[in-house]
């Protein structure tokens, strides 16, 4: 598949890797993706990134997922569902952080090893490849962009699709954006 990825596109998944070996993730995540495309210079992610404001925010939106991954990577739904039960998620997670430390529910950073070599997509970064491939056919495209990486992930449910809807970029704003009003909606793949 990567054959098909653009020079654009392969180097917002380099960024990716680069990002997690500066903060010695063991994995490459959904979050390093995001943070990679916001790095870019040129190209249609990044025009739509700027055109719908994330650029000037990126202290806001890297603050939101700093936060989520203080809450061991659950979305705010997942949050409110538990509050909807009576769990109120961030007394568990002062209450995990009391006894062993801030950020303890973060995930596999820390510098428990140095890791040398290949860092592992996670699952979801793997789908988000993959989902990334399908919207690209789905438009007719032959290649794999930078754009279409940004529309899977906000097409993916999860941490990262949350904080861009919560700085105005959702699938139907990002593809307005790239595409203009005609392109929202319609090569939106469901799964």
């Amino acid at each position: 598949m990567f054959e098909r990825f653009t020079k654009g596109a392969r180097a917002t998944v380099g960024g990716a890797v680069a990002h997690a070996e500066r903060t010695d993730a063991g994995t490459v995540s959904e979050e390093f993706l995001l943070l990679a495309l916001l790095d870019q210079e040129g190209g249609r992610a990044p025009f739509a990134l700027a055109a719908l404001g994330l650029t000037d925010r990126r202290v806001s939106v890297e603050a939101a997922l700093a936060e989520a991954r203080r809450r061991g990577g659950m979305t705010r739904a997942d949050a409110d569902a538990l509050a909807d039960i009576g769990i109120d998620l961030g007394a568990i997670v002062s209450r995990v952080e009391e006894t062993h430390g801030e950020g303890a529910l973060g995930g596999d950073r820390g510098g428990r090893r140095r890791w040398t070599g290949h860092r592992p997509f996670t699952p979801g970064v793997k789908k988000i490849l993959e989902r990334s491939l399908r919207i690209a056919v789905g438009r007719g495209d032959r290649f794999i962009g930078e754009e279409h990486l940004l529309l899977a992930l906000t097409a993916s449910p999860g941490v990262v699709a949350d904080v861009l809807a919560e700085h105005g970029a959702t699938y139907e704003t990002v593809s307005g954006a790239l595409y203009g009003d005609g392109g929202a909606g319609q090569d939106r793949e469901a799964g």
